[in-house]
């Protein structure tokens, strides 16, 4: 018997129908929504249900010396929750629960396995609402959220997945649970692991629940403007003047002419103006209506063509085509969906970069951007051609582009990823970014949480 047949049966004994061998679950745990793919299958796919299975699951890897990968939807755009050969995938999609709502404390404790969306129509009743919006609120889990340290189109506001969580359980790779953080808006005790997990991509262990930091849902008006300018860097230029300006709009959203005419093709609307870039721009709170006429004199006087709505319903249509991003852009090959923030007031110059690498490379980059805090989305578009595993890999002249491009970011005082994580794509232009002490320090408390490097090995740290 293979040492990995004897690790499923451990787990089969420990957990019985938990524990899942078919050859379509080892298949959907190797890959996620980066096109990329481990090599090799698991050995299993682990359903936890409850932290007791999380504990069994990793009581059993420590003992065995056998790799870990923990996942949620599966929708990260990173290669970091890929499960491949030898190692255990454990899912905790099922971990849903909402185990308490605080509406007086404004905070929620949760399971990892609970969808944005889902969490949000059930803190409604209260009047409530958790703010981390990702575009893919809909299929993604507050988990994922916390392990990538997700952001997404609200959060130039409303912050990001950081700023609201209070505390999370972590199960570490011995199987010992901790509580990290705390449920008082003010906690300075020790250190900060609570922030020191989140981003942490499953490396220091596995998040088990989450205390969440809530807001009251408050009527009030919304705004919604669209803005459309001759090209992209005129669309950037105009959002650094919407944030140089004091404005603080709820969501910001840049798309550049390549986007705008996928998007449009896609959910079947009239062909945008050719070469045109679309700035979508939502206000909201008591201000909403003086703050967005604020906003679109901003965008008037760089040149922009705006429409102003106070209509929810039609500000959730102009808002749609800015969440189709991602399906548009399926439509034009596969794709290598990017993540680089830069200070907003640089974004005009990423945009001018991408440009160039555009030029040199020989290659349209259709990019998204988080105007609101200069998170950029370039979806670099390529033919799948799968290799003797049948693995998709990205061509080397796409991993030559996006490596102009991820320099280009880091000159212009920017970073690698602002949302998606460091994963497997992006793991060796880390210590690029931080430096080797830095790098070397970080690996080095991975190491302290999980000695025997078994918890998402690969990942984020490896060269």
């Amino acid at each position: 018997m293979s040492a990995g047949s004897d690790v499923v049966g451990l787990l089969r004994a420990a957990l019985v129908d938990r524990v899942d061998t078919s050859e379509r679950a080892l298949q959907d745990a190797r890959a996620d929504k980066s096109g990329h793919a481990a090599a090799g299958t698991p050995l299993a796919v682990v359903h936890a249900a409850s932290v007791e299975d999380v504990q069994h699951t990793l009581r059993i890897a420590t003992s065995t010396g056998t790799p870990v990968v923990t996942r949620g939807a599966g929708t990260g755009l990173a290669g970091g929750a890929n499960a491949g050969a030898g190692e255990i995938a454990l899912s905790v999609r099922g971990m849903q629960r909402i185990l308490e709502v605080r509406p007086d404390d404004l905070l929620a404790v949760v399971e990892p396995g609970i969808l944005n969306a889902d969490l949000n129509d059930a803190l409604a009743e209260h009047g409530l609402w958790w703010a981390p919006d990702p575009a893919s609120r809909a299929i993604s889990t507050v988990g994922g959220n916390i392990a990538t340290g997700a952001g997404g189109l609200l959060c130039a506001k409303y912050g990001v997945v950081r700023d609201a969580v209070l505390g999370v359980d972590l199960v570490l790779a011995d199987g010992r649970l901790l509580r990290l953080g705390h449920r008082t808006v003010k906690g300075v005790t020790g250190l900060d692991l609570t922030s020191l997990v989140i981003g942490s991509e499953g490396t220091l262990g596995v998040v088990v629940g989450a205390t969440l930091k809530l807001r009251r849902l408050i009527p009030g008006e919304v705004c919604t403007l669209a803005a459309t300018f001759p090209t992209v860097r005129t669309a950037a230029e105009a959002s650094a003047a919407v944030t140089a300006s004091g404005a603080q709009p709820a969501i910001m959203e840049l798309m550049d002419a390549a986007c705008l005419a996928a998007v449009h093709a896609l959910l079947d609307l009239a062909p945008p103006t050719p070469g045109a870039a679309q700035l979508t721009i939502q206000t909201d709170g008591p201000a909403a209506a003086a703050e967005a006429e604020l906003i679109a004199s901003t965008l008037r006087a760089v040149g922009g063509t705006v429409t102003v709505s106070a209509d929810r319903e039609e500000g959730e249509r102009l808002l749609a085509i800015r969440r189709s991003m991602h399906p548009a852009m399926e439509t034009l090959g596969t794709t290598l969906i990017e993540d680089v923030s830069v200070p907003r007031s640089a974004l005009p110059a990423m945009f001018d970069e991408i440009a160039r690498v555009e030029r040199e490379h020989g290659i349209v980059i259709p990019t998204v951007a988080h105007a609101g805090d200069g998170n950029l989305h370039p979806n670099f578009i390529f033919d799948a051609v799968p290799n003797e595993a049948g693995i998709v890999e990205v061509p080397d002249a796409i991993w030559d582009a996006a490596d102009d491009m991820f320099r280009a970011a880091l000159r212009l005082g920017g970073t690698l990823t602002g949302e998606h994580g460091v994963g497997v794509l992006k793991r060796r232009w880390l210590a690029d970014e931080l430096g080797d002490d830095q790098w070397e320090l970080q690996r080095q408390i991975t190491g302290v949480f999980d000695p025997q490097g078994i918890l998402n090995p690969g990942k984020v740290f490896a060269r």
